[in-house]
Protein backbone atom coordinates (compact mmCIF):
# COMPACT_ATOMS: atom_id res chain seq x y z
CA UNK A 1 0.00 0.00 0.00
CA UNK A 2 1.20 3.52 -0.71
CA UNK A 3 1.26 6.34 1.82
CA UNK A 4 -0.85 8.48 -0.52
CA UNK A 5 -3.74 5.96 -0.27
CA UNK A 6 -4.43 6.65 3.42
CA UNK A 7 -7.41 8.82 4.35
CA UNK A 8 -7.67 11.49 7.07
CA UNK A 9 -7.04 10.00 10.51
CA UNK A 10 -5.70 6.69 9.19
CA UNK A 11 -2.19 5.53 9.88
CA UNK A 12 0.32 2.99 8.70
CA UNK A 13 3.85 1.78 9.32
CA UNK A 14 6.60 2.78 6.88
CA UNK A 15 7.97 -0.32 5.17
CA UNK A 16 9.98 1.07 2.24
CA UNK A 17 11.07 4.37 0.73
CA UNK A 18 11.51 4.24 -3.02
CA UNK A 19 13.28 6.87 -5.05
CA UNK A 20 16.90 7.90 -5.31
CA UNK A 21 19.41 10.59 -4.55
CA UNK A 22 18.45 13.84 -2.87
CA UNK A 23 14.75 12.93 -2.61
CA UNK A 24 15.41 9.69 -0.75
CA UNK A 25 17.94 11.34 1.56
CA UNK A 26 15.56 14.22 2.37
CA UNK A 27 12.59 11.92 3.08
CA UNK A 28 14.66 9.70 5.36
CA UNK A 29 16.02 12.76 7.20
CA UNK A 30 12.41 13.85 7.81
CA UNK A 31 11.79 10.59 9.68
CA UNK A 32 10.21 8.38 7.02
CA UNK A 33 12.20 5.30 7.97
CA UNK A 34 11.16 1.66 8.18
CA UNK A 35 9.06 0.86 11.22
CA UNK A 36 7.85 4.39 12.01
CA UNK A 37 4.15 5.15 12.41
CA UNK A 38 2.80 7.84 10.10
CA UNK A 39 -0.69 9.35 10.42
CA UNK A 40 -2.64 11.41 7.89
CA UNK A 41 -3.66 14.71 9.46
CA UNK A 42 -5.28 16.32 6.45
CA UNK A 43 -5.71 15.87 2.71
CA UNK A 44 -5.89 19.22 0.92
CA UNK A 45 -9.15 19.87 -0.98
CA UNK A 46 -7.46 19.32 -4.33
CA UNK A 47 -5.58 16.28 -2.93
CA UNK A 48 -2.21 18.03 -2.92
CA UNK A 49 -0.35 18.36 -0.57
CA UNK A 50 -1.09 15.87 2.19
CA UNK A 51 -0.20 16.66 5.80
CA UNK A 52 1.26 13.84 7.91
CA UNK A 53 2.38 13.35 11.49
CA UNK A 54 5.53 11.29 12.05
CA UNK A 55 7.85 11.15 15.06
CA UNK A 56 6.08 14.12 16.66
CA UNK A 57 6.43 16.37 13.60
CA UNK A 58 3.87 17.55 11.08
CA UNK A 59 5.11 17.29 7.50
CA UNK A 60 3.41 18.07 4.18
CA UNK A 61 4.26 16.01 1.12
CA UNK A 62 3.15 16.22 -2.47
CA UNK A 63 1.06 13.27 -3.59
CA UNK A 64 3.83 12.31 -6.04
CA UNK A 65 6.26 12.08 -3.10
CA UNK A 66 3.83 10.09 -0.96
CA UNK A 67 3.46 7.65 -3.87
CA UNK A 68 7.11 6.68 -3.34
CA UNK A 69 6.63 5.61 0.28
CA UNK A 70 5.26 2.12 0.92
CA UNK A 71 3.45 1.34 4.15
CA UNK A 72 1.81 -1.59 5.83
CA UNK A 73 -1.38 -1.45 7.85
CA UNK A 74 -1.34 -1.99 11.62
CA UNK A 75 -2.98 -5.38 11.03
CA UNK A 76 -0.21 -6.42 8.64
CA UNK A 77 2.39 -5.27 11.17
CA UNK A 78 0.78 -7.42 13.89
CA UNK A 79 0.87 -10.45 11.58
CA UNK A 80 4.56 -9.89 10.87
CA UNK A 81 5.29 -9.80 14.60
CA UNK A 82 3.31 -13.02 15.18
CA UNK A 83 5.14 -14.88 12.42
CA UNK A 84 7.95 -16.87 13.92
CA UNK A 85 11.19 -17.41 12.08
CA UNK A 86 13.47 -20.29 12.94
CA UNK A 87 16.51 -20.68 10.74
CA UNK A 88 16.74 -20.55 6.99
CA UNK A 89 13.81 -20.34 4.62
CA UNK A 90 13.87 -22.90 1.85
CA UNK A 91 11.93 -22.72 -1.44
CA UNK A 92 9.57 -25.73 -1.00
Amino acid sequence: MLLSELQNGEYGIVSKVRGRGAFRKRIIEMGFIRGKKVTVIKNAPLKDPIEYSIMGYEISLRRSEANLIEIITPEEAKELVKTSYNGTLSPH
